[in-house]
């Protein structure tokens, strides 16, 4: 005769024929006194949070590099002008974008296509005389040359008319010059 396996309740002294009965039993009336399973840590939870973060860092690190690689240079089109001419060939306070595209495109509302030259000695570090030089151009050249600073430009010295632009690193006369003459 094999003698059966009883199982006991501990709290209430009930007995079951299984195992499955008495963990059926305990969790039902018992709860309390079932040992709980710890959740499990959500790996792949975790692992797809972590992987969109990720991506967004990454697509807010190219727009801002994007962003701020763009060189800020001179306009060298019409497209925006305004009908407004500046107060004199030579500025001491940057010229208006507008009014530099109409600069470009006859100077002084009415002459032969203009040519503007911005300089930025914020940014870079100028000749003692490098603007009295740039100023020399529209005093020679007073039907169609403009010389103003352009702040936070990407270029020390920049030559534009209408379709054509120039950077300068360094005041060189003879380029500047070519470059007003159509050379």
């Amino acid at each position: 005769m094999t003698e059966e396996i009883k199982y006991k309740c501990e709290a209430c002294d009930r007995t079951f024929a299984n195992a499955d009965g008495l963990a059926s039993h305990n969790s039902a009336k018992h709860s309390e006194l079932v040992p709980k399973e710890k959740n499990p840590i959500p790996v792949k939870k975790i692992k797809n949070w972590a992987i969109g973060i990720i991506v967004i860092v990454i697509i807010a690190g190219l727009i801002f590099w994007g962003i701020s690689s763009v060189k800020t240079l001179p306009p060298t089109d019409m497209q925006g002008h305004i009908e407004v001419s500046p107060e004199s060939h030579i500025l001491k306070e940057q010229m208006p974008l507008t009014i530099q595209k109409h600069m470009l495109e006859h100077a002084d509302g009415s002459g032969p296509p203009g040519v503007v030259i911005n300089y930025n000695c914020e940014d870079y570090i100028c000749e003692e005389d490098l603007i009295k030089n740039l100023e020399g151009f529209a005093e020679k050249y007073p039907a169609n040359v403009y010389v103003a600073p352009f702040k936070n430009m990407d270029a020390k010295i920049a030559l534009t008319k209408l379709g054509k632009i120039e950077i300068l690193e360094n005041y060189d006369e003879e380029r500047i010059r070519n470059f007003i003459i159509g050379f």
